[in-house]
């Protein structure tokens, strides 16, 4: 019986598994620079469920769960990780923090359907009606089981 690994390009935290217990986004829209003071800390994290995460040099988006929605901080990028006992953890670098109107498109738009942070609607185009079918016709072409 084997284990599933998951690939992600989004390291998703709580305050209780890495996320900065000092960085708020009450403070951090009233006052942006304050956020500066975050920028190349090293946060440890850990997640349950054993997950590669984008290395360097490639960025992490950084999301914050808050209650099960999810609020875009910025990127990062993951300095090292280790996988065992159905658990991830790891350090991670803080490259950059959002500006609170471009954060908030951000979690907006890239947030799961009903996770967003905010309740607006997002705006960009999709193809939802094509999308699905085009991604079997690529894995059908190449042999690929999901």
């Amino acid at each position: 019986m084997g284990t599933t690994v998951e690939f992600k390009d989004t390291l998703k935290l709580t305050k209780e598994n890495g996320f900065p217990l000092e960085l708020n986004l009450e403070q951090h829209v009233a006052d942006p620079e304050s956020s500066r003071r975050f920028l190349g800390k090293v946060i440890s994290f850990h997640a349950k469920g054993e997950v590669v995460y984008n290395h360097f040099p490639a960025r992490i988006f950084l999301v914050e769960d808050i209650d099960g929605r999810w609020l875009y901080w910025g990127n990062g990028i993951v300095l090292e990780q280790t996988m065992g006992d159905m658990m991830t953890k790891g350090e991670c670098i803080i490259t950059k923090i959002y500006h609170p109107s471009f954060q908030k498109r951000m979690t907006i738009e890239e947030s799961p359907t009903g996770k967003s942070y905010y309740s607006e609607e997002p705006r960009s185009l999709l193809d939802l009606d094509h999308l699905p079918i085009r991604l079997a016709e690529f894995n059908q072409k190449r042999n690929i089981n999901f």
